[in-house]
């Protein structure tokens, strides 16, 4: 092309164009060239809409969907052979008749990675289900030691009120028999100055009572026990028996659970 003859497709030219005053007629060029810069930017526009991707699976799914013409060598070969449109691969026609499907990789994840994903995955359900057995396993010791632990006060209880009753039932059997003073000081009941002249002695001996204290259901055994072998009184029963042999034969037991 001269230098001095105009490119139709020049930015300046456009621009002179723009600037012709109205009801001047443009040239036959101009028009076709100014129609075909529309389309080829309409054109661009429609490209760019859509992606690489988004086009390899146009082609892709198009390919799929059309059937393999006798311009395949490969078909073409089967053909010869025997082989006819829709029927099975084989020499019964048994075989697959669809082709193998594919499986496209969208992601950049190397070859075994969904394996690397599936066994992180089930190794986190498998750690959030230890977690969550160890959990209900907690909650339940929780909750035996919470029973265990009611039971325990429940049993105290009973053995205090039962302990009650004993030093009671020893005091008025020992006074019946003209005994003044307890075999031991808690085998009687605690009167105000007992407690008073108990708080002294706790107070001078602190460190040598340490580990010596027993406990309501000891005591109440060996309460009972003295009452049965002396007396041969069954508090759980209420009753002053004959004899030994009377107290064994009709009394269901040394406990409170045999009385039940």
């Amino acid at each position: 092309m001269a230098d001095d003859e105009d490119d139709y497709m020049s930015d300046a030219f456009l621009e002179q164009i723009k600037e012709v005053r109205p009801g001047v007629p443009m040239l036959k060029r101009v028009k076709e060239a100014l129609k075909k810069e529309e389309l080829h930017k309409e054109k661009n526009l429609k490209n760019r809409q859509k992606t690489y991707k988004e086009q390899e699976k146009e082609s892709r799914e198009a390919a799929l969907h059309s059937s393999i013409g006798n311009e395949n060598k490969g078909f073409a070969l089967l053909q010869k052979m025997g082989y006819k449109a829709g029927q099975g691969l084989g020499k019964e026609g048994a075989g697959r008749v669809e082709p193998i499907p594919l499986n496209i990789k969208t992601d950049r994840g190397g070859i075994g990675m969904e394996e690397v994903k599936k066994r992180k995955a089930e190794e986190k359900l498998e750690h959030y289900r230890q977690k969550v057995r160890v959990q209900q396993q907690a909650e339940k010791q929780s909750v035996e030691d919470f029973r265990t632990r009611i039971r325990t006060e429940r049993e105290e209880r009973q053995a205090e009120g039962d302990l009650r009753r004993s030093q009671r039932a020893c005091e008025q059997l020992d006074s019946q028999r003209g005994i003044t003073v307890p075999r031991e000081g808690w085998y009687w009941p605690v009167t105000e100055q007992d407690k008073e002249e108990g708080d002294e002695e706790a107070e001078d001996n602190t460190e040598e009572d340490e580990g010596e204290e027993l406990s309501s259901l000891d005591k109440l055994q060996i309460l009972t026990s003295y009452l049965r072998d002396v007396h041969f009184y069954c508090v759980w029963c209420g009753t002053t028996y004959n004899d030994e042999e009377d107290l064994t034969s009709n009394c269901p037991g040394d406990t409170a659970a045999d009385h039940d």
